[in-house]
């Protein structure tokens, strides 16, 4: 299929060119000079800043406080949490060297913060008064990418990290629930992603963790997301780093702690789940411009509507939308507008001479197939914010349709294979990782989650006819 410079790989011919080519051409990053890293730019950075700042202000209406805490770990600390370090030991990047000589520890780039966090959680804690603790970080972290693919695996990323200590169990899987709880309404309300929350099989767990819980969202190719997620550490951590209190009755107790995360991933998963083959199609939450406004026209008449774009501009902005005007005269109109197609504006405000005089701009959603809709100018900044929020609702309905349209209950082998092959399958399971391992070097699908949702269900496993572990269906797919 023949393509200009700014077009991209049809998606039904290669998914994976389609997004590589789409991140690179809609100046969302570039690579770094070290394998694996990003440059993340402008545009895909102030996706990342606007997602935070949701997330940021929902962490912060829960009690919880931001902290910051070395990038550099000792390696000792790790070590002390064996089942910690054996899950991130092929992922570290170790400094031996600093300042001209061999360190005599050698210090580990944060992969993940629960040691170090551990390590200052046992110094502020000494008193059932201190809990519950409720640290979140923003930082980045280093895990070494055999195989980096931009957002989704990269040698280092952008994340929070959220980290809780609690006197209890119970106090404990509240914070846990309430944390997927902030990444699913994020996922959902935000960028529009129908994410199915629910809990991790033994085999998918987080190295250490009890109980993990996920966020996982369907990509237009029919592969799960992992979005987001939150696990309970129960005492592994509060034993190894002395992470302990005075209890009410003066016995001296064990902390339970937490420790959830959110990524850059989920720039992905927006691409992802509504990218078509225009490019881009962003969520009007997270676009960093919700509305584009393209002036047409040269010399006086180009003055005249540029003066018009950049008046009516001003007026959207103080009606609190993110609007923007091209005034890119150096490049034809058809340019513009397809740039800015490639690059997911949700809706754009075509301005020319005629439409001046007629006191109106030409509408154009990035999906849907209104067609070109006239606006009038002095009731734009009025009717937008609910076109807008009407867009977003469209594409959370859209991309739950697809969701719900490529899952499908399996039975028995043939039918499971097929479910996968194009999206997902719901299927008994006996939850032992010995079986999810023969399953995936079958179908390279694995257990995305035990939906929290779910009809109770038993019977026996699709793989190997064992009871099912779990009482409810799995959700099997092919993941990123």
């Amino acid at each position: 299929m023949a393509r200009d410079e700014r077009g991209v790989t049809p998606q039904s011919e290669d998914f994976s060119a389609w997004y590589n080519e789409l991140v690179a051409k809609a100046q969302l990053v570039d690579r770094g000079p070290a394998k694996g890293t990003m440059v993340i730019r402008p545009y895909g950075y102030r996706l990342w800043e606007l997602l935070q700042g949701e997330l940021d202000r929902r962490i912060k209406d829960t009690g919880h406080e931001n902290a910051y805490f070395p990038l550099l770990i000792p390696e000792s600390y790790l070590r002390r949490e064996a089942e910690h370090v054996e899950g991130f030991s092929p992922e570290l990047a170790v400094v031996t060297h600093a300042g001209g000589k061999e360190l005599e520890e050698p210090l580990i780039v944060r992969p993940t913060s629960e040691t170090v966090i551990g390590e200052m959680m046992a110094k502020w804690i000494s008193s059932h008064r201190d809990l519950p603790l409720l640290l979140n970080q923003w930082a980045n972290v280093v895990r070494w990418e055999l195989r980096p693919r931009m957002f989704l695996r990269t040698t280092e990323f952008l994340w929070q990290e959220g980290h809780t200590a609690h006197a209890d169990e119970d106090d404990a899987m509240r914070e846990t629930m309430l944390a997927l709880d902030l990444y699913t309404q994020v996922a959902r309300d935000i960028a529009a992603i129908p994410v199915v929350p629910g809990e991790k099989t033994a085999g998918e767990r987080f190295a250490g963790a009890l109980r993990t819980f996920t966020i996982e969202g369907m990509m237009r190719d029919g592969k799960a997301l992992q979005a987001g997620t939150s696990h309970y550490m129960g005492t592994n951590f509060a034993r190894a780093f002395d992470i302990s209190y005075t209890s009410g009755a003066g016995r001296q107790e064990l902390c339970h702690t937490t420790s959830w995360g959110m990524s850059t991933r989920m720039i992905g998963g927006v691409i992802m789940t509504h990218g078509d083959d225009k490019g881009l199609v962003l969520p009007p939450r997270l676009a960093p411009y919700q509305v584009v406004v393209v002036p047409i026209g040269r010399g006086e008449q180009g003055e005249r509507t540029l003066a018009a774009a950049r008046g009516l501009t001003g007026r959207l902005r103080e009606a609190g939308i993110r609007a923007h005007v091209d005034d890119r005269d150096q490049l034809s109109p058809g340019f513009r507008f397809n740039d800015w197609e490639l690059r997911g504006v949700p809706i754009r405000l075509e301005l020319g001479p005629r439409d001046l005089d007629g006191g109106c701009a030409l509408m154009v959603k990035r999906l849907g197939d209104d067609g070109k809709q006239p606006i009038a100018l002095d009731a734009a900044a009025t009717l937008l914010p609910g076109v807008l929020d009407d867009f977003q609702e469209f594409l959370l309905r859209r991309a739950t349709e697809f969701r719900d349209a490529h899952t499908r209950r399996a039975d028995d082998w043939n039918s499971f294979t097929e479910a996968v092959a194009t999206g997902w399958a719901l299927a008994l399971h006996c939850g032992g990782p010995g079986c999810e391992d023969e399953i995936k070097a079958k179908t390279a699908a694995t257990p995305r989650c035990v939906p929290l949702d779910a009809e109770p269900e038993s019977g026996t496993c699709l793989s190997c006819n064992a009871p099912s572990a779990y009482g409810k269906r799995v959700i099997f797919g092919r993941a990123y």
